[in-house]
């Protein structure tokens, strides 16, 4: 008897948005995976197929039916099943009535809670092949698309018009109607090499069939490999590498079912471009992949990829050349054009560009910039002049022709046009770096002043939107403040710039103009920023708990947060740590429940054992004092882990909770005067065990 069978839906359509294909393949895999669990329909493996015409789903060794189970059902409580005079109540009838079958033939369930009815039933599992048919509609009406289409006289929506659906299963078609076609085993190969129909007889078959008979590749990560080594392959027969992007790659390969490299040239006249200009316009406009010399410079050549084997290559060479002359002419155009009026010229020209209704234009957030990385650069020590010069022209390139066409340009022409205008090196290159880091894992800002202009530009945002009440929830985050709070923790902590993030964002503040109730904006950015600094640094390896013994402390200084939380890590491998912890718990409870002040300094002790605490506690205050001025954690702690045997002798032997309450006073003190030390690095009672 068969148990188990392979799988196969596709749902054949015209070409679909190459930027979502794989989004879409990957949810169609996960929405059918989640509907064969919950449909406790077993399966050993399963595959996403993807194509500019087609989506598709392989599940290796279905089983042919659920299992078989027992159902239990719970009804009334006996109390309630019975009327006074005994006879079934109408609650015990109608959950007779629910489960298909008579009141004699209930149960009784007797637990240590009580006891109920109950009716137990054998449920037969269903066949597989009445299940898949809902399965697929509700994985195709779970897919993530913004924008449904209909098309002709149906009443069906999808992303684009579909022509064919195969539905397989083992070598039998499962007769249904998907999006209104009638399910087969027929698909079609390329729209030009193969146009003809390909009957499939085994799931199994699939990509082998349609790439003998069909000329379809049609798993996409091999698309990719095949684009991305015959790239590479074209490049070196003109001496180059391809310059390939992840997001580019993965374009072309949703634009592709049978991809042929060709290679192109163009004028080397526009190698006289910025290099970006080039690989933005070919890169964008015409889906081409640049060709680098062996120094990274540029090369008059690209790859493109063709979607036929065509017998005369030459023609689709020349005509993607001539495609790309006018692209690249354009951009040498702007790059002219704008190059006749310096930056400077730009900054009033701000003052006509919304920045954000309730906080004004560009210009005006411009201003308030330039103050922000005059007070970081003062606290940094930095240039202050380079500082607010770099503020003053950070955002006009936004006025320049070149990044009105290309927006992902915006900082890297202003760092072009500056050094064109002869500014100070240092400052283009901040215009650049002021978007630092521009993702999650890349670089963040390299100069001085690049790190005080992407700090300011990012807490203005912040704090700006904030004000305004446009907090991020969920996944809504219009400004991007998320990737602001943590750019600007990544820039203090990985270039060791000592802010206060605290008083950072309270100057921030205090510039926003708005009618708009700014109380408590502050105290929300600070909270959002440390929610962000806890996961980057769960995100290195710290621990949650770690984390909290830290912020409890509730440091100004991100730097001196990660110092802290550095010294926390390395304390807890300590042998003393698991006691401390322990021990600074128990203080902090006694200190907390505690009815009784401390004393203002401890004074007479009894037991040997306070007595030699209270020296080792008072010597060790002024061992650490040093060490925490050059705010070497680490070593505080180090030094506090050897309080550990005065500690614990001092539990074992002294009762803090004393009837004398001027000697539980003092005790306190002395349990004030631990957790005080200890407090100054870190909560350590935070750490479990």
């Amino acid at each position: 008897m068969v148990t188990a069978q392979h799988l196969l839906f596709e749902l054949g359509s015209e070409e679909l948005p190459p930027k979502t294909l794989l989004k879409l393949s990957n949810a169609l895999l996960n929405n059918i995976t989640q509907g064969l669990n919950a449909a406790e329909l077993t399966f050993t493996g399963s595959k996403a197929y993807a194509t500019p015409r087609r989506l598709a789903v392989f599940i290796e060794n279905l089983a042919t039916a659920q299992p078989d189970k027992t159902v239990e059902k719970r009804g009334p409580a006996i109390q309630a099943a019975f009327a006074p005079d005994g006879s079934p109540s109408k609650a015990a009838l109608g959950f007779a009535v629910s489960c298909g079958t008579s009141f004699d033939q209930l149960e009784r369930l007797k637990t240590d809670k009580g006891e109920w009815l109950s009716f137990t039933q054998a449920v037969k599992g269903q066949a597989t092949e009445n299940l898949i048919p809902d399965i697929i509609r509700q994985s195709i009406a779970g897919l993530p698309i913004a924008k449904r289409m209909r098309w002709g006289s149906f009443t069906t929506e999808f992303v684009r018009p579909v022509h064919w659906a195969v539905l397989l299963y083992g070598d039998s078609v499962i007769d249904t109607e998907i999006l209104g076609l009638k399910t087969g085993a027929a698909t079609q190969g390329h729209r030009f090499h193969a146009p003809q129909k390909i009957t499939l007889t085994k799931p199994e078959d699939y990509a082998d069939v349609l790439y003998k008979q069909g000329r379809v590749i049609a798993d996409l990560e091999q698309r990719k490999t095949l684009i991305r080594d015959a790239a590479q392959k074209a490049a070196a027969a003109v001496h180059g590498q391809a310059h390939i992007e992840d997001d580019l790659l993965e374009e072309i390969a949703a634009l592709n079912e049978w991809p042929v490299p060709i290679t192109g040239t163009f004028d080397p006249r526009f190698l006289e471009l910025p290099p970006e200009v080039l690989i933005t316009t070919m890169q964008t406009n015409q889906k081409y992949f640049p060709v680098k010399n062996a120094d990274g410079g540029l090369l008059a050549n690209f790859i493109t990829f063709s979607n036929i084997e065509s017998t005369n290559p030459k023609s689709i060479q020349q005509g993607n050349e001539r495609v790309v002359t006018p692209r690249l002419s354009d951009a040498e155009f702007f790059w002219n054009q704008d190059r006749k009026k310096t930056l400077e010229d730009r900054v009033e020209s701000l003052s006509s560009v919304v920045f954000q209704e309730n906080l004004g234009t560009v210009f005006a957030k411009t201003k308030r910039v330039q103050n922000l990385a005059k007070f970081i650069a003062g606290h940094l020590n930095a240039n202050i002049e380079l500082a607010e010069r770099a503020a003053l022209l950070a955002k006009t390139d936004l006025m320049t022709e070149m990044v009105g066409e290309f927006g992902n340009l915006q900082g890297i022409m202003g760092r072009y046009y500056a050094l064109a205008d002869n500014e100070p090196e240092e400052v283009a290159l901040a215009i650049e770096e002021q978007y630092f880091p521009k993702q999650s894992g890349s670089p963040t800002a390299d100069s001085t002043t690049g790190q005080v202009l992407a700090i300011a530009e990012k807490i203005d945002t912040l704090v700006g939107i904030f004000a305004v009440g446009l907090i991020p929830t969920g996944d809504k985050d219009p400004y991007a403040l998320r990737r602001a709070a943590l750019g600007i923790l990544r820039t203090i902590i990985e270039n060791k710039l000592n802010i206060n993030i605290i008083e950072l964002t309270e100057f921030a503040g205090a510039q926003i103009k708005t009618t708009s109730d700014q109380s408590g904006t502050s105290d929300r950015v600070i909270d959002f920023i440390f929610d962000r600094l806890k996961g980057y640094c769960l995100d290195q390896g710290y621990t949650a708990d770690e984390f909290d013994a830290v912020i409890t402390v509730t440091p100004a200084e991100p730097l001196d947060f990660m110092q802290r939380l550095q010294a926390v890590k390395a304390f807890r491998q300590l042998p003393e740590a698991e006691s401390l912890a322990a021990a600074n718990k128990r203080i902090r409870n006694i200190l907390k429940k505690s009815e009784s002040q401390p004393a203002a300094s401890v004074g007479a002790l009894l037991e040997p054992q306070e007595k030699q605490l209270l020296q080792a506690a008072l010597q060790s205050a002024d061992d650490i004092q040093p060490l925490l001025a050059q705010r070497n954690y680490q070593a505080t702690l180090n030094r506090l882990a050897g309080l550990r045997n005065d500690v614990d002798a001092f539990f074992d032997h002294v009762m803090v909770m004393t009837d004398d309450l001027d000697l539980r006073a003092n005790r306190l003190a002395l349990l004030n005067l631990l957790s005080e030390q200890f407090l100054t690095c870190a909560d350590i009672s935070k750490l479990q065990s």
